[in-house]
Parts: C-alpha cells; structure tokens; sequence
C-alpha cells in the first residue's frame, strides 16, 4: 500500500463506524520541544491521522493559538530537519503522518531531498495551504514518486468548477476548510455549511474531512454522516499547552 493509500484507508476505516475520523493537528516542538515525541505518540494512539505542524514565522491561515506555538518552537530550534528526523526515529507508529507546512520552509529544504527524506521518515502526506494547484506540479511530482499525498484544500466560496479540479487533484483526503479565515475560532456549523460539506463528498472521490473550528463534542456530532473526517488543531494544541492528555481529549471528542 502506498503512502498516501494509508492516509484513505485509515479516514475510511475510521469512518466506516459510523463517527467521523478523527485527524488530529500537534506544533511540533511545543509546548516543549523535549516532548515531541511523546506527544506524537500519545495523539497518535488517539487519532486516526496525525497532522504535524512544521512552524513558520508567518502562518498566514492559521489563528492566534498556531501562530503562537509556531514562534514557540521556532524560538527553541524546531526547524524541518529536526522534525523528519524526530519522526524517523519513532519505528513503532502506525497511525498515518501528514506534514502542515508552509510553501517556503520546503522549499529551502529542497523539493527533491524533502520528498526522499519524508519516505525515510515515514510521512504519508502533506498539506501546504500556501501552494495553489496550478503551481504545485514540482511538489507534486516528487512527492507522487514516494506515494507520498499532497492534500488540496477547499473552502465555501470555492466555485464549481474549481472544486472539481481540487478534489480530482486531491490524494489521501480532500480538507474542506468550514469557514473563511484562519483557524481557531469557533464553528457552529449552520445549515449552510451542511450543504457545502455535502457539495464536496458529491465531488470527491477521497474521503472529505471538515477542518478549522473544531473543537467539541457538540461539532462532531453535528458533522457525522456529512464527512468522513474532522481535523482537529487549534483547540488540541491548546490542551497540549495547558498539560492537559491529549489521548483522553481526543476520546472525550469521540464520545468515549
């Protein structure tokens, strides 16, 4: 199976309970960059993909709460490098990995090394919410020849024909972002929004997860049977920084 195949797999498998899966987002290297690891794997024991946040000085779509973990670990030494190889000595995971980063990041670490040195490391996929399709072909490319997912984004206002082109060039999952805006605040998932989610499945071929807003029981309940996943970052970060479980966090989400 490849790489990206994993991702489906696991959104799929998840979903097919009947819950929505759940897609959980960590900074890496915060609150501590000593705990990453740990961290790491105790979401990943709770969580059916896990996301991880590679920091930049300017996450431009995401919320305060991301924007000030990424300067967190950017002021402890987190780069890219450190993460792959932080991922790469953790053998036994066996939850999906995705990558969030921004386009320069890995870029000035090298398309070509990113996309080898991601496979060693056991990535399955990447989002990169700065690269737009039609300028991601490089990307694309030599993370495709490690089966490596590049995860396209899509959002309320984007228009038909659009949106067709982004699920078909989608792999692992489509991320239907709930809202405009960066991430962090709260969603109250008004009908609305329903009809786009169902929009989206309609489109694509790929399992369909509802990211940005996440943060409740409530949410996930109202999302079930509309999306095969929730992704769930601002408010999982922020039980991290109030040294809170993350696992029991993520099972409270569930429902368990």
């Amino acid at each position: 199976m490849k790489a990206h195949e994993r991702i489906t797999s696991a959104i799929r498998g998840a979903a097919a309970g009947g819950e929505p899966a759940l897609v959980a987002y960590l900074t890496a290297g915060f609150p501590q960059r000593a705990d990453f690891a740990a961290h790491l794997e105790a979401i990943a024991g709770a969580a059916d993909v896990v996301e991880i946040g590679v920091p930049f000085t300017d996450p431009m779509a995401d919320g305060v709460t991301i924007q000030r973990a990424s300067l967190a670990a950017l002021a402890q030494g987190v780069t890219l490098k450190w993460i792959l190889a932080e991922v790469a000595r953790l053998e036994d995971l066996r939850t999906p990995l995705l990558l969030m980063s921004y386009l320069n990041p890995l870029l000035a670490f090298g398309v070509s090394e990113l996309a080898e040195s991601a496979a060693r490391a056991g990535i399955s996929g990447f989002i990169v919410p700065d690269l737009p399709l039609d300028e991601s072909h490089e990307l694309q490319a030599a993370l495709a020849a490690e089966g490596i997912a590049l995860v396209q984004m899509v959002t309320p206002v984007t228009e038909p024909q659009r949106l067709a082109a982004l699920c078909a060039g989608s792999q692992g999952f489509v991320y239907a972002v709930t809202m405009t805006g960066t991430t962090g605040r709260n969603v109250a998932v008004p009908d609305e929004v329903i009809a786009y989610l169902e929009r989206v499945r309609a489109s694509s071929p790929l399992p369909v997860c509802a990211g940005f807003g996440i943060r409740s029981r409530a949410q996930v309940e109202r999302l079930r049977g509309h999306v095969d996943g929730v992704v769930v970052g601002s408010a999982l970060v922020e039980v991290l920084e109030r040294g809170e479980d993350p696992a029991r966090w993520l099972r409270e989400l569930r429902g368990r």
